[in-house]
């Protein structure tokens, strides 16, 4: 395949959503008990996880969950009441930590993020990032200092698809001017990202490990693919 554009997901490819130790301070778990190792990684999953209804949400928005990447203020709705679930039910702490995910500093590169995307620019390939989000990312790649470094960010909430639609890719590859069987997808989520795969777009699948546990895995996908 002739490589013309590469996709990228947002969370869990290129950035990862990790807050520092002291956002917790303060919080307890349903019982009262200061947040434990296991509670805030369960935290951590609830508000980064790609797919699934977040354990514990009510019911009756489970139907709103499924919609939440489509609508920014829906977004915000689901997410504090997944928090809340948590048992994080002091007034407004659900909200802080809501509008804390969306920060650009809560959002950390994978070590090779900026390299892989330098190395295809370098190599005069266009490149867009392609998110199911609620909120504007663009703030995460201006603090990251790599907005230069993307031709086009395509987020769902502003698009009205959300993945695996295909029309969510078809609309990234448009606006890059590139045809989809000459495209790669890079993601975390066979699901989510996976969906490219119906119009052609060769789709490359990494793990979303915490940023400190993942070196150089888009740097593999770009190597295997020519762009080294």
């Amino acid at each position: 395949m002739e490589l013309r554009g590469v996709l990228f997901d947002f969370s869990g490819t290129l950035f990862r959503l990790e807050f520092g130790a002291d956002v917790f301070d303060g919080l307890t778990s349903g019982s009262g008990a200061p947040l434990d190792q296991d509670d805030r990684l369960d935290l951590m999953r609830r508000l980064t996880a790609p797919v699934g209804i977040s354990a514990g949400l009510p019911e009756e928005l489970h139907e709103a969950w499924g919609r939440r990447d489509l609508d920014a203020a829906i977004h915000r709705t689901v997410y504090v009441a997944a928090l809340r679930a948590t048992g994080i039910s002091a007034h407004g702490m659900a909200e802080s930590l809501y509008d804390r995910m969306c920060r650009a500093g809560s959002w950390q590169p994978y070590p090779d993020t900026v390299e892989a995307l330098t190395r295809v620019r370098a190599a005069g390939i266009p490149a867009a990032v392609v998110s199911n989000i609620g909120w504007d990312i663009t703030a995460v790649f201006d603090h990251h200092g790599a907005t230069g470094l993307i031709d086009r960010i395509v987020m769902s909430y502003r698009e009205g698809h959300v993945k695996p639609d295909p029309e969510l890719f078809a609309i990234a590859c448009a606006r890059l001017g590139v045809p989809p069987e000459h495209t790669l997808m890079i993601g975390d989520s066979e699901e989510a990202d996976g969906g490219a795969a119906s119009l052609g777009i060769k789709v490359a699948i990494v793990d979303p490990l915490p940023t400190a546990q993942r070196r150089d895995a888009l740097l593999s996908v770009l190597a295997a693919h020519g762009i080294g």
